[in-house]
Formats: structure tokens, sequence, C-alpha cells
């Protein structure tokens, strides 16, 4: 087609037989066989009606991209879809029964969001769909919990049609000035990939690329999709071929030297230990690193974010490290005076490390993580932990290591009893310790519960969730509607707990009605301690803005439509609390249950206290 030469005689012959076309409009608009055309004169001449059909003749077994997008959703593992409709994503909805998907319609995108975190938690991976503008951004703050943290989360946005976003048309949900690109600039920065669905011959391979990345990277992937590709054509018979999710491979020969370096300081060191932290959970090493303490017998220890990492049954189970936040107190000594400290997955974090107060050398520290390895002050770019690990277990000879018996870690509530009635943290955290079932999920918000677990020894199979890098609160009531909704998709009887103070809760407590809906049966502990505690011990013990208007919690169930479907209790004392868990029916959990515990305002873990202070210092520190 020559330049400038507009007339149908030229045009409709050239559409005909080529598929690709140039447009004149100085080449803005290439077909390369999609359907998102140029110019209005060109859809005049019904130049993309034969593009799209030339295109669509030419696929083996045609489908429809929401089709697609939600076959391989499926396929990666995700079984039930958060989010809210919008207009944008009506006609995507309609597709998710056909591909085996649940849809899990949340009271609002920001506990969507939540949920889909929490439900990728135990699930491996997530999924949530929100409208363009509005519900996107609603959802964007838990979004960016879950790339802070390193959750696997598939955000599909329904988006206006190709033809206005071109057109620049002045929508509703847009900021009125024609761009519709703001939006996914702002996701861009919290996800690993961004896949725009524009052109339908690109797109199975965009869809297939995001999954890819958002398994291996651990990481939000944002996925947009216009109203008018919701049905456009793509090649079905890709989907007789799975996605590809293995985990890349090491060099071998940069891997062999690493490992190499690594054995020869494990079996000269004096007293070697493991510290296994939240990136060993969610680059999905777990399997590799029992291997190397079953055979080793290493002493290994947990930070706050691995918690749940080790089955802390384990003979050489030493407790928690968290510097001065330590549990049990010796551990902080134990890790700090070892001449070898081998780190899997570290997130060194404020709250992870109650404050910065690690004192552990990096001359004495071996970092094992998702992409790289750090032996002492050597770095080693591209070298994954999983396949050094691997490598490790395989070569590693327990007649050579020095191994250290570690302190031994229990539940100490009748230590932590006092004479009166009233219910304290000190006791409360290794109390419930004891009421814990081997496999349970157990959630904890950001605040005394995220700090008071540390004290608690798990049963086998436990998985805790908390999230204590991003430290959103409120997440963990979405949280834990996606938890438990992840527990019963994958088949098993586990029971989900919930630990949410009543400030916290007072944030997200609308998705109670979605638990209640889904027929879930959590069983939700809210301290009533009277607001917010943590901010309390930073700064403003008693000032106004960490105070909370006092809720009927027990009420709010009701309201939420659980009025004889669910159970609601209030304990004030230790006694009462005891009563309770020792309820033989309580215990199993048929039912949503929900418990007030009344806890002095003041009163704190002795973890959150300790962390509140040096976040306060670190808040004053000026230049």
């Amino acid at each position: 087609m020559m330049p400038g030469r507009h007339d149908e005689a030229c045009l409709q012959p050239l559409a005909i037989h080529y598929i690709t076309v140039i447009w004149p409009n100085n080449g803005k608009y290439p077909m390369n066989g999609s359907t998102q055309y140029g110019t209005t004169w060109g859809a005049r001449y019904g130049i993309p009606s034969i593009m799209a059909d030339i295109r669509v003749q030419s696929l083996r077994k045609p489908i429809d991209v929401s089709e697609y997008l939600f076959r391989r959703v499926f396929e990666v593992g995700v079984r039930s879809v958060h989010g809210v409709p919008g207009d944008y994503n009506l006609v995507a909805l309609d597709y998710l029964p056909k591909c085996g998907l649940k849809w899990v319609g949340s009271v609002n995108e920001l506990n969507a969001a939540y949920a889909a975190d929490g439900y990728a938690r135990v699930k491996q991976i997530g999924a949530l769909i929100t409208t363009f503008g509005v519900g996107e951004l609603s959802a964007i703050n838990g979004v960016a919990g879950a790339f802070s943290e390193h959750i696997p989360v598939v955000h599909i946005v329904g988006y206006p049609s190709t033809l206005s976003q071109r057109d620049g048309m002045l929508l509703h949900h847009t900021l009125g000035n024609g761009d519709f690109n703001v939006f996914a600039n702002m996701s861009a920065q919290i996800s690993c990939q961004i896949a725009k669905l524009n052109s339908p011959s690109d797109i199975a391979d965009q869809i297939d690329h995001a999954l890819r990345e958002c398994w291996i990277r651990s990481r939000p992937v944002y996925i947009t999709l216009p109203t008018d590709i919701a049905q456009a054509k793509v090649e079905g018979a890709r989907l007789d071929r799975p996605i590809d999710l293995s985990e890349p491979q090491n060099d071998p020969e940069k891997e062999d030297y690493v490992v190499d370096v690594i054995m020869k300081y494990l079996n000269a060191a004096k007293n070697p230990l493991v510290l296994v932290d939240a990136c060993a959970i969610r680059h999905r090493v777990l399997p590799e690193v029992h291997h190397l303490l079953a055979k080793s017998k290493l002493p290994v220890f947990v930070t706050p974010m691995g918690k749940s990492a080790i089955n802390e049954q384990l003979d050489n189970f030493g407790g928690v490290y968290a510097g001065n936040g330590s549990h049990p107190p010796e551990v902080k000594h134990i890790v700090e005076s070892s001449d070898l400290i081998v780190s899997i997955g570290a997130l060194k974090s404020d709250f992870n490390t109650a404050g910065f107060s690690y004192r552990t050398s990096q001359l004495n520290t071996i970092d094992l993580h998702s992409d790289h390895c750090v032996v002492r002050y050597s770095t080693y770019p591209g070298v994954r932990m999983k396949g050094v690990l691997q490598k490790i277990v395989k070569r590693i000879d327990p007649q050579k290591l020095n191994v250290q018996a570690p302190p031994r870690v229990r539940n100490e509530a009748k230590e932590d009893r006092d004479e009166s009635a009233t219910i304290t943290q000190a006791w409360f955290w290794p109390r419930l310790g004891e009421f814990l079932n081997a496999n349970d999920v157990v959630v904890t918000e950001t605040g005394t519960a995220n700090f008071g677990i540390w004290d608690v020894k798990f049963p086998p199979g436990v998985t805790a969730l908390g999230q204590v890098l991003w430290g959103s609160i409120g997440w963990s009531v979405g949280a834990c509607q996606g938890a438990a909704l992840a527990a019963r998709d994958t088949g098993e009887k586990r029971r989900t707990i919930l630990f949410v103070g009543d400030g916290s809760f007072q944030l997200t407590a609308q998705e109670l009605s979605t638990m209640i809906r889904l027929e879930l049966a959590p069983i939700i502990f809210v301290i009533c301690n009277e607001g917010f505690t943590i901010e309390r011990f930073i700064h403003g013990m008693d000032a106004e803005y960490n105070d909370i208007a006092e809720w009927d919690h027990r009420g709010l169930v009701d309201a939420f439509g659980g009025q004889g479907k669910t159970q609601k209790f209030s304990v004030k004392t230790k006694d009462e609390l005891n009563e309770l868990l020792l309820n033989p029916a309580f215990k199993v959990a048929k039912e949503l249950q929900l418990v007030e515990v009344y806890m002095p305002k003041k009163d704190a873990p002795r973890a959150l206290i300790m962390t509140a202070e040096a976040s306060a210092r670190t808040n004053a520190k000026r230049n």
C-alpha cells in the first residue's frame, strides 16, 4: 500500500491478500492479525472484520480468551477466585463455572485482595478479579502486601474495550483525561509481570508467561482483560500442553562451586546451625530443608516470619530467633555465638528482627535466596537456593559435622500463669499453643497476635499466616476467609484459627459475612483490649487517636447473617477461657465460632513491647 492512498480500490484488495496491513496514519496502528484496529476509516471498509475472520480460520481449536485464561488459572492450582463484579468484568465472570472455578464475591476489593493473599499462602497461588480504576485501586493495598511478602496472586482487571482505549473516550471509572494506562502503571510497581491482553495473536503467550512468572517469582501479576477481548478467539490447542512451572536450573559449574565452598565451611564449623525464614516457605524449598535437617541433625531455628516452616516437634528444633525478642531467651546467645549460620530465605525487616536487634556477623553467615546466594562476603548471582540445597543434602556427611543440642521448646502456660483471674498476654499465647491441633491453619493479625505467636510451640503440620513485613491492619480477617476456603478447596479437614485485635477487626469486619455465606468454619478470637495496642506502645499510650468505639462483636455476627448458623462466646477470666478451650464441641469447629477475649488495655506480648520501643527509636532518628 502506498503512503497516503486512501481510496477504496486500493484498500480492499490488499486487506484480503495480506495478514499484516500497514495503515497510513504514520504506521500507528499495525494490524499484525489482531482485532485492535487502526483508524475509523479502516473499520468503515470492513478490514478489521476480514482480518479477524482470516485469523480465526487459521486456529485449530478456537477458544474464547476468557475461557483460555481461566482454564490456565485452574491449571496452576486455583479453585476459587476472589473479587467484586463490575461492568468491565461481567462477561468474563460468566466463564468461571465452565472452567471449574468458583466465584467468591467479597464485600469490597480490599478484602478480596487480602483473601486472595490468604488463599495463596495455603494453596500456593491465588486469584483476584476487579474492575478497571475504582475496583483495582481499592485492591491495590492488598496486592502491594502480596508483592512485599512474596505471595503469588493473579490480579485480573476487567478493562474498557480496546476501541474505547484507542479513542481516549471519557468513560466512567477513568480520570477523565483519556489515559487508560495510568492504573496499570501504578500496578507495575507491585507486580512482577504486566500483561495487557489487547492483541489476540499474542494473548495466549502473554497469559502463559504471566502465570509462569507469578509462580516462579512468587509475586503478583497484573492482567488486563478488555471487554471486546473477553470473547475474542485464541488457539485452544495450546491447552493440551501444560504451562512449564519447573524451577529454573542453576548453571551446574557455578552451583557446584557454591556447594563446594559451603561444604568446606560446614565441615570446619564448631557450632553450625540453620535459620529458616519466610522465603523458604514462599519459594517452596521446605522439602529440601527438612531433608537437610533429617540427615544432618543440625539445630534449626526460625524467624517470626518463618513460623511453621519447620516441624516444631523435631528434636533439633530450637525456637524462634528474633534478636532481643528470641524465644526461648537463650536462643539469642546460641545463634549469635555460632561460627556458621546457614540462613535460608531471609527477610530481615524491623518487625521480623525485633527492631533490627540481630547481632550476627556476615562473616559467619551463608545466605541462601531464591535467585542468589551469599557465602560470607561473596555473592553468587543467579545461583538459586533450591538446587544448592538439593546438592548439599546429597553431599553432607553427618559424621563430619559438629552438632550442638538446641534448647528445649515448650508451651509455658503453667509457668506464665499468675494468681489473677485476668487473661494476660503472657499466659494467653502459651495456653493457646496447647489448644492447637496438628495441621491447623493459624492466622495472626499485625499487633499483639503477630508478636504473641512467637511464644507458641506448634504441633506438626501447622500453617502460620502473618503479614509481618507489610503489616496492614485488618489484613488477617480477609486472609482468614481466603485461608479457610483454600483449606476446604484442598479437600483436607483443617481448622482455621484467627487471632485479631478489636482495633484491626473494625477495618475489615464485613468479611465475616462472606465466611458465613460460604459456610466456612473458622474459630475467631477477637482480642478486646480497647484499641490499637501496638500503636500505643510505639507512641501515644493514652492518646485519643489510639482508641476505638466498643463493638458488640457477637451481635455483629448475627447482623451479617450468622444467626442460628454460628456460635458466639465471651470470656473475661482464665477459668472461662480454659473451660471453653477444653469443650469438645468447640474444639471440633463445625461452624464459625467467634470468641471475645477480654484483656487489659495496657498489656502486650514481651516481643511487641521491645519491638515497639525499637520502632519508636528508629522513627525519632535524625540525620
